[in-house]
């Protein structure tokens, strides 16, 4: 029980590390935003599912998303609006990404190079362990940076492709970056 409490707060402070780097931004807000800056084609119902919120809670964040300058609405094509992120969106996204990193690795800094590598390897266990499925991953690597964490080394994003190839399912390229 003694890790198991460790852990929860392990979690907390992760948590509060986050909070603080994504500084006046939502972790809504920076889910629909980092999204957008990986996969500039999503939908809003896309997103919405991403981000683990409803559908009017995406549009509202996306909304004040654009209030920011930083989400530009095309022209509606059929019954969709295609987003795009404005310039000022895709600095806020690196800068966002930027913060999210460097406080983490912040924490980091505490192990030494050898243990860093064996904790990197148990993170990699435990959220491949945890992963039951591509919409778990999209979810959980909402505030990834899919540039860094990618193909074989997302932990995530290669246990969802297994399910799905013991499933029957067929990868297609863009469920890959998730």
């Amino acid at each position: 029980m003694l890790t198991v409490n460790k852990l929860g707060a392990l979690g907390l402070l992760i948590s509060d590390i986050m909070e603080h780097a994504l500084g006046d931004v939502s972790r809504s807000a920076a889910a629909l935003l980092l999204t957008l800056h990986y996969s500039p084609s999503i939908t809003a119902t896309e997103l919405a599912d991403v981000a683990g919120v409803t559908q009017p809670t995406a549009t509202r964040v996306l909304d004040g998303l654009e209030r920011r300058g930083w989400l530009k609405r095309q022209v509606r094509s059929g019954r969709t609006t295609p987003l795009r992120l404005t310039s000022a969106g895709q600095r806020k996204a690196r800068s966002l990404q930027a913060a999210r990193l460097q406080a983490l690795d912040g924490l980091l800094v505490a192990l030494p190079k050898q243990e860093r590598a064996a904790f990197e390897r148990t993170i990699a266990k435990l959220l491949a362990a945890a992963t039951t499925s591509r919409a778990f991953a999209r979810t959980t690597c909402r505030l990834c940076d899919h540039g860094v964490c990618d193909g074989p080394l997302c932990p995530i994003g290669t246990r969802a492709s297994e399910l799905e190839r013991k499933a029957g399912k067929f990868n297609q390229p863009e469920d890959r970056q998730f």
